[in-house]
């Protein structure tokens, strides 16, 4: 039998992260702090980190959440770590930290303690950055809460402040041509929130770049393109693979797919292994 989801937060407990939203959002910083940042080829960066937490299909309460690190810029797996966790949250819009954050620090926390030289210098995150109903997304929640640079990488466009993936926004869609073709993504404040991003030459979807914490919306969407092999972002493509195949180890069946996954905001890509072709680029 599946597990029963955790229930709907009380109205007391949405105000109360609401709250530590606002609380922590003070503490963000949206601009380059490392030296690597500065440097047009990113010299001096070596080791990006991919964070991705995936679900049990059938089972709202059971997930794996994963961290990977990979060299930069060879793209290649340093360290992982898989583990089975059990979600205290339901998904709710807007709030998705509260759900997925608490085990993404746990694991940061267990790569500092057993192999600190294989930090990540920056993790790119399955999900928002600034790009949120209250300008704080799980991104920047992770960044706040573990002080790495984060960058912020979505899927589909949330849309907050006036952004809609109308007729407007699938024109300027494309006329993305290349692989690193960008457009603004300007809220009705007239605020840059994001940039759409095609991430790869036969990419037909863009990716939803933002900043996260310590790193300037320009840098962010620079290295989530140089981090690109396919459509995902090499280090949230292995994180994501990686904790599909613990699942599978783990309880005998696959990670929870894209249409089952209730959550509109962060779908994930068709489940690969290593050494399995790569899902077609662009669905």
């Amino acid at each position: 039998m599946a597990h029963t989801a955790t229930e709907w937060p009380p109205e007391e407990t949405l105000s109360l992260w609401k709250g530590e939203q606002a609380r922590l959002k003070a503490r963000v910083v949206d601009r380059d702090t490392e030296a690597w940042q500065r440097d047009p080829s990113f010299s001096g960066l070596q080791k990006v980190g991919g964070v991705d937490v995936s679900f049990v299909k059938g089972d709202s309460v059971r997930a794996c959440a994963s961290l990977v690190v990979l060299s930069y810029p060879e793209l290649k797996v340093l360290y992982e770590d898989s583990r089975m966790v059990g979600l205290k949250a339901p998904y709710v819009s807007g709030f998705l930290a509260f759900r997925e954050v608490p085990f993404l620090v746990e694991l940061v926390q267990r790569l500092q303690e057993k192999e600190p030289d294989l930090m990540p210098q920056v993790l790119l995150v399955d999900g928002n950055g600034v790009l949120h109903q209250r300008g704080f997304g799980v991104a920047c929640h992770l960044g706040v809460l573990t002080e790495l640079p984060c960058v912020g990488v979505a899927k589909k466009l949330l849309q907050v402040e006036g952004l809609e993936n109308n007729a407007s926004h699938k024109e300027k869609i494309v006329l993305l041509q290349a692989g690193g073709d960008t457009f603004p993504l300007i809220g009705n404040s007239g605020t840059v929130l994001g940039m759409a991003l095609k991430s790869h030459d036969h990419s037909t979807k863009p990716l939803y770049v933002s900043v996260g914490h310590r790193i300037s919306l320009e840098v962010a969407v620079r290295l989530t393109h140089r981090c690109c092999r396919f459509r995902i972002p090499e280090p949230i493509r292995q994180a994501d693979i990686r904790s599909r195949e613990y699942i599978r180890r783990t309880l005998g069946h696959r990670g929870e797919s894209p249409a089952q996954r209730k959550d509109s905001l962060f779908l994930r890509e068709p489940r690969t292994t290593p050494g399995m072709a790569p899902p077609a680029l662009g669905r």
